[in-house]
């Protein structure tokens, strides 16, 4: 068997993925994947890797982040199965899911199976929130229509993928055990490794699903911090201005501080950014896409000279504009810059994440 997994495939005790698997009697492991980051995790958002050979246990490690995003049928021709135990963070956006995708695909057409281990979503499986994507805005932060914030579990995303889009793969999750609908990362008792470097808290997933929207503007989510996503700013922002701005925006359970970060890398590095630290004071009041979708609305209404848009590339999309392919559809964005209030945009949503809601209820294997 083939092994998908990073630095966050470990059991409750530590014990990595791949030396569980290696030393499991009556299977093989021969080969290992690695989605975005690598096999190892250290690599930054968007850089793409080479294959390279485990140091640990000598096996070919493959990268599927790059040009080749799914494993091709040279690399499966020798495997009975492909096993997917990587830590996802419960926001459509982060690409884990959609390798999983493609490397179900690609085990369809060769008659493989798939072998998901479910972990936890760490912001819990009961909140919903944002659109879906339209079938134009597809792109490697969003293969298949579901909303920024899913709610939903890798075990169930992948049946979900496999009966809503025709996959045809012999998949086989294997579901957690005392894990409900409701509880956050905190409350399983699990030791939180990063699943990405920039990922290193629970604080950050709990602000990823509306806070990774500053990536497709010339803001800074605060890569190159010690707080990346939780931070936005820029050298042209006033922090005290921006609050201001948002105070008035109704946006529950969350509170932002002034601040002047400088960057070390990643936009802006080496400037002062003024901008804002969101702390989360009610999780289950705050609702992360509304208030990321009024941040970069804010800003774009204050500083109409400075704000841009990110252009491509982006996430393998040469062609469509970053913001565009992050929220799933080509409307957002100029609502935005023709000043309509972000409540009206979100109000868009109460449809389509109500039809998710009722889409996925199948294949929920939790209560």
């Amino acid at each position: 068997m083939g092994l998908i997994a990073n630095p966050s495939s470990v059991d409750s005790r530590l014990h990595h993925a791949v030396d569980v698997l290696h030393e499991l009697p009556g299977a093989q492991l021969v080969v290992l994947f690695g989605p975005e980051h690598g096999l190892r995790g250290f690599a930054q958002d968007q850089v793409e890797l080479g294959d390279d050979v485990d140091p640990h246990t000598g096996l070919p490690a493959v990268s599927l982040y790059g040009s080749i995003r799914a494993p091709t049928s040279e690399m499966l021709s020798d495997l009975d199965a492909i096993v997917f135990d990587v830590q996802d963070i419960g926001s459509r956006y982060y690409t884990f899911i959609w390798t999983m995708a493609n490397a179900m695909e690609a085990c369809a057409e060769r008659g493989i199976e798939m072998i998901v281990l479910d972990r936890p979503n760490p912001i819990n499986g009961e909140a919903v929130e944002g659109n879906l994507i339209e079938d134009d805005c597809r792109s490697f932060v969003g293969l298949y229509p579901i909303p920024n914030r899913h709610g939903m579990t890798v075990g169930e995303l992948a049946a979900f993928f496999n009966g809503e889009f025709g996959l045809g793969c012999d998949l086989t999750v294997v579901p957690m055990k005392g894990w409900t609908r409701s509880l956050w990362y905190d409350q399983t008792g699990l030791p939180w490794v990063m699943p990405s470097p920039n990922m290193p808290t629970l604080d950050t997933a709990t602000v990823y699903p509306g806070m990774c929207l500053m990536e497709g503007a010339n803001v800074s989510e605060g890569r190159g911090t010690t707080r990346p996503f939780e931070m936005v700013g820029a050298p042209w922002v006033e922090p005290y201005r921006l609050i201001a701005e948002l105070e008035n925006q109704d946006l529950r359970g969350v509170c932002f501080r002034a601040l002047y970060f400088q960057p070390t890398f990643h936009k802006h590095a080496g400037a002062i950014c003024g901008g804002i630290q969101l702390h989360v004071l009610d999780r289950l009041a705050y609702r992360p896409v509304r208030t990321g979708l009024a941040i970069v609305a804010a800003l774009f209404r204050l500083w109409p000279g400075q704000f841009k848009w990110r252009q491509p590339p982006y996430e393998h999309e040469t062609e469509r504009l970053p913001i565009d392919i992050l929220v799933g559809n080509d409307q957002v964005r100029p609502q935005i810059e023709a000043g309509r209030p972000f409540q009206e945009i979100a109000a868009c949503w109460k449809d389509q994440t109500e039809r998710f809601l009722d889409i996925r209820k199948p294949y929920l294997l939790y209560r």
